[in-house]
């Protein structure tokens, strides 16, 4: 890795990439020595020391500041950062290939929230819990260190580190290497887009990372494509390579990748899709994107460039929709147009070249020629859960019934699905917006969370904003802690036998025909809230659902015959009663 400390027989080498300094310092373990200025922007320094020493930079105006490719802040991203020997931790998955991605069912968490004590170590102790239920894949949110004690992990500035807040980064190994034994795959969400506000020393020294040429939601984007773009793109590429190496990780998620811009011959993505896929070998690795644009071209099945799956927000919105029938912001053309949510289980992108409402230009490809599990379904996640003003769950927003039809849509549909943590029970906890900004910044972010709301009818009133959850404060963090002895309760101990059981549906019967499905479906509209869907397999086999998303009886399904995987609600003959679903198997339908 060109970047951080490097162990080596000598001692240890600290590489910082710094064009901006004529000068930089060394401080470490009571040692203070000048680095050698290297060609390229580059300065570097051995010095007498091993793993466990603290250590950080002095620019030339004094300013002390943390390795960039810290492995570990001890004392949170302005302290100094620690040398890490990533050959210590002695790994016992050698044998682990990883998982096919058709056997892939998700769970999404974030680490400080899952357990009471939200760490590395303290979720080992769920894991089997996971297994039971029928999950194959942890899909961890973003552990790159941030400021403060508690952040949904977007704000990282330190992008190697695992924050100290969850554990050391043998935690995270350990954590990583009990889920293999239990044949989990984790992947972790890492961020390539932007640095958090607070804590990132970049522009003080590499004022190059950036380039105001291009223009993200969180300020100035980094410098993909731009003069002295080598360093900076390698250094996002190597942690990606770090986090499947060093750490064994099964596949990445890159959040919001619409915002890398890189208008260069070959594309961020592509060079590091091409670069993974190449360090992991013969293991199963996968790499998934959340890609406002629906750009069907990064999916395409047999380019080392492209990516595995996309999250299918569609399926989201369509479900959400039909289960509250909200229609503000981005929900709206879902709810003028319900043949949205068909579309998208059918084909993946329910935009696939149109304009949606709030934008000017087309959005989305034709994706109808990619494989279902190029796309990732899911009724709750951690952006639709946590971007709403209060954090409410679906469970807060609509009966039962209509819940776990729109769950048996999605968890039975040959796209991959997701659970988000709690979802398994009906968890009624919410997951609201936090993180640990203070001063004018906390301010800024608490003030700005309000006024992101006011154009909201249901906002108007300002009494009812300011009920909104301060991000800021320890209790909103704390209200999203995971209430694991609520789920032995009568309720939630029926919502989680009713999950764990359509989950051994999903292995028994979706996954034989998913891993032979080479792409999309076809879809009809029934009446004004109902649908069928049919995915043709190989040989004459065909997967079909038909769904009533709504509170009345409706007529006009075929009374299909047919193995019937499973039903949700009731089908008598060509009537089905609100709130129903039938998933069939058999020949072609």
């Amino acid at each position: 890795m060109p970047y951080g400390a490097e162990i080596t027989p000598e001692g240890v080498r600290f590489t910082l990439y710094a064009p901006a300094q004529r000068r930089v310092r060394l401080h470490v373990d009571g040692l203070s020595l000048d680095m050698e200025a290297r060609p390229g922007g580059w300065h570097q320094c051995l010095a007498p020391v091993s793993a466990g020493v603290r250590y950080g930079f002095e620019l030339e105006d004094g300013l002390r500041v943390p390795d960039p490719a810290s492995r570990y802040q001890p004392e949170d991203c302005h302290g100094p950062s620690e040398v890490v020997d990533p050959a210590r931790f002695r790994w016992r998955d050698g044998d682990w290939r990883g998982r096919p991605w058709h056997e892939a069912v998700l769970y999404e968490l974030h680490v400080g929230a899952f357990t009471p004590e939200g760490t590395f170590r303290s979720a080992m102790d769920r894991l089997d819990d996971l297994v039971a239920l029928g999950v194959t894949g942890l899909s961890l949110m973003p552990l790159a260190d941030f400021p403060g004690a508690r952040n949904w992990g977007y704000d990282g500035v330190l992008p190697f580190a695992p924050d100290s807040t969850y554990g050391r980064p043998e935690d995270l190994k350990a954590l990583v290497d009990a889920a293999h034994r239990r044949g989990l795959m984790v992947i972790l969400d890492a961020v390539y887009n932007h640095f958090g506000p607070d804590g990132n020393y970049l522009g003080a020294y590499a004022p190059s990372f950036f380039t105001d040429r291009h223009r993200t939601p969180w300020g100035a984007a980094l410098n993909f494509d731009g003069p002295d773009s080598g360093p900076v793109r390698d250094f996002f590429i190597h942690n990606a390579l770090y986090w499947i190496e060093e750490f064994h990780m099964d596949g990445l998620r890159l959040d919001a990748v619409h915002a890398i811009r890189d208008s260069g011959p070959d594309h961020l993505l592509r060079e590091l899709a091409r670069r993974v896929r190449a360090a992991a070998g013969d293991r199963h690795v996968h790499l998934i994107l959340e890609n406002e644009d629906n750009a069907a071209a990064r999916l395409v099945r047999g380019d080392a460039g492209a990516f595995t799956a996309q999250w299918n927000d569609d399926v989201h919105h369509g479900l959400h929709v039909a289960l509250t029938g909200e229609g503000d912001g981005y929900y709206a053309d879902y709810r003028a147009n319900p043949a949205l949510l068909p579309r998208a289980l059918a084909e993946g992108f329910a935009f696939q070249g149109e304009v949606m409402t709030g934008r000017e230009e087309p959005r989305g490809e034709p994706s109808g020629h990619l494989p279902p599990q190029a796309f990732i379904g899911f009724l709750q996640n951690h952006d639709q859960v946590g971007n709403r003003a209060f954090g409410e769950r679906i469970t807060a927003l609509a009966a039962p019934e209509a819940v776990r039809a729109a769950a048996a849509l999605y968890l039975l549909a040959p796209q991959i699905p997701m659970l988000f943590m709690g979802e398994e029970w009906g968890c009624a906890q919410p997951f609201p917006f936090f993180c640990d900004f203070s001063g004018d910044l906390g301010d800024a972010v608490r003030e700005g969370r309000r006024a992101e709301f006011a154009r909201f009818p249901a906002f108007a009133d300002p009494a009812r904003r300011e009920r909104i959850p301060d991000p800021c404060a320890p209790a909103t963090f704390l209200s999203a802690k995971l209430d694991w002895a609520a789920r032995e309760t009568p309720e939630p101990a029926r919502w989680l036998d009713w999950t764990r059981r359509i989950l051994q549906a999903r292995r028994r019967h979706i996954w034989p025909l998913a891993a032979r499905l080479a792409q999309g479906g076809t879809w009809r509209r029934v009446g004004d809230t109902g649908f069928v869907v049919v995915w043709p397999g190989p040989a004459g086999e065909a997967l079909a659902v038909q769904a009533n998303l709504g509170p009345d009886p409706l007529d006009g399904f075929a009374d299909r015959t047919g193995e019937v995987i499973w039903t949700e609600g009731r089908f008598t003959g060509t009537r089905a009663d609100p709130w129903s679903v039938r998933w069939t198997r058999g020949p072609a339908l």
